[in-house]
This record gives C-alpha cells, structure tokens and sequence, in this order.
C-alpha cells in the first residue's frame, strides 16, 4: 500500500511518498501533526509524538529524503547543505532513519523560516 503524505507551510504546500519502514508506519498512524518548523540550512524539522531508535541510520541523505532524527524525536525534510555537511553532501546532525521522498519541486522550501506553522496529514 502506498502512503503519501501533504506537508503544509505557509502558503507551499508539498506531496511526499513514505517508505515501508517501521519508522514511517509509526508516523502514518499518529498522523496529523501540526506544529512549528526549525531552520538548520538546508533542512526544515520539528518534532513529532514519535519515539524510535536508531534504525539502519544514515550518516549523509540526498536533497528531497525526509527521515526521523531519533535524538529529537524530530521530522526532517532535507532540500540543501546544512551546517555539519562537508563539501556539497548533506549531512544530518546524527545519523537519520530514513522515512521517504520529496515529490516535487524542492525550492519552495527555501521560503519556510523557523517558527511558520507546519501540518502534515495523509493525502486521500
């Protein structure tokens, strides 16, 4: 079964395909969440009524990954470079579970600052 999900902020709104993983299904059932959204970079996180371990982690990500940050049981949307990355990878604080994918134009989210509103559901 496919899961996707709509991530809202400010005006931009985005679709998102969740992967098959433990972490995701976790998300899909407390969905929605709404909450604030944080800057670090080139990723936008907030955190979520999710508490998981460290699960296959993933020390870099590509632009357009969404993934659980296990230390601050947070949501991550990755679309750039952040502070830790080197070079042109991206690089998370710690290493991430991965959740999914970004469908769609990743641009919009440079427009999201921290403290907008953000609310996630399940699309229909």
């Amino acid at each position: 079964m496919e899961r996707r999900i709509s991530i809202r902020c400010g005006n931009m709104t985005a679709t998102a395909l969740l992967n098959g993983s433990g972490t995701a299904l976790k998300l899909w059932e407390v969905l929605p969440i709404e909450t604030k959204a944080t800057t670090w970079g080139g990723e936008i996180y907030f955190a979520v009524p999710v508490s998981m371990d460290e699960d296959d982690g993933r020390a870099t990500v590509e632009p357009g990954d969404i993934a659980y940050w296990p230390p601050g049981r947070a949501f991550c949307i990755f679309f750039g470079t952040t502070p830790a990355s080197i070079g042109n990878e991206i690089r998370p604080a710690s290493p991430v579970n991965m959740l999914g994918r970004i469908e769609g134009d990743l641009k919009q989210f440079k427009s999201v600052i921290t403290g907008m509103r953000v609310r996630i559901t399940r699309c229909d």
